[in-house]
């Protein structure tokens, strides 16, 4: 019943619910993407270099004769891979870590936290640079190094959480009828803590596609000739002169993407507390 209220309450907010329906499309376009564009994304074409829009390149084209918009919609397999895999990896290992950390306390929560504040204190850009140069250049690295720099925020959040809801009388109860530390963490705990780490997985989410678009620039995250919105940037970059059509288009799937993360975030997080609104 609360799930259906809280699925309620989003389709209330207009500025969510389009997002909402941007992301669904931006995944459906990932993963049918390579059947309907009207263009082989890496097909080169030389008599066709840097073309503006038309009706048969709705984007124009690149130096090489590339149909742009064709690789836009082949740029978000990538985006909507580094979202998927960046929230996946921080979900089943930083909040299983959050949740043992804030349940036994004592010198285990001492030690993880300071683990998680040595992790937190670097730059989140600078430290997926340095594990993603340590694992190897590759998307499937990047997205790894993302999820690594995202895991102490949900373990952070979960080990929170799990703090109130330990106490409760509930917790309590079962602590007394003789249930083991286990069984209370994934009875009691787990499902009390779900909604905000929904809500911090929405915004992460939006966050890991700007974070794979800013190593696809700098050349560490996908490689040629694997398509990526922050790859035909750098490669956009010495044309901004020439064609700056090149970079806007990609930049604006960029844009729409992470603002429409933040707003179906933002929209999930009233919907599941209502009292976020009046905030």
């Amino acid at each position: 019943m609360q799930f259906r209220i809280a699925i309620q309450r989003l389709f209330q907010e207009k500025l969510a619910f389009f997002s909402m329906v941007y992301l669904l499309l931006l995944v459906v376009l990932a993963l049918i993407g390579s059947f309907i564009v009207p263009f082989e994304p890496n097909e080169q074409d030389l008599s066709k270099v840097m073309l503006p829009p038309d009706g048969t390149h709705w984007f124009g084209t690149d130096e090489l004769g590339r149909d742009t918009f064709s690789r836009v919609i082949a740029g978000a397999q990538a985006a909507i891979q580094a979202g998927h895999v960046a929230i996946l990896i921080p979900i089943f290992v930083g909040v299983p870590l959050g949740i043992i950390s804030g349940y036994l306390g004592g010198i285990v929560d001492d030690v993880f936290m300071r683990i998680v504040d040595a992790i937190l204190s670097f730059p989140a850009i600078l430290l997926a640079l340095g594990i993603t140069g340590a694992l190897g250049v590759s998307l499937w690295n990047a997205m790894i190094a993302i999820g690594i720099i995202f895991t102490p925020q949900f373990a952070r959040l979960a080990r929170g959480q799990t703090l109130q809801v330990r106490r409760e009388p509930y917790v309590e109860a079962s602590k007394i009828s003789g249930a083991g530390p286990l069984w209370i963490m994934m009875k009691h705990i787990l499902p009390n803590i779900l909604s905000p780490i929904i809500v911090q997985a929405s915004f992460s989410f939006s966050l890991a596609i700007l974070v794979e678009a800013s190593l696809s620039f700098l050349g560490m995250g996908a490689q040629s000739p694997q398509v990526s919105w922050g790859g035909m940037l750098h490669q956009a970059y010495s044309m901004i002169f020439v064609n700056p059509l090149m970079m806007i288009f990609p930049g604006l799937a960029i844009l729409l993407s992470v603002l429409a993360g933040n707003f179906f975030g933002d929209g999930l997080r009233v919907a599941i507390d209502p009292k976020m609104k009046r905030m």
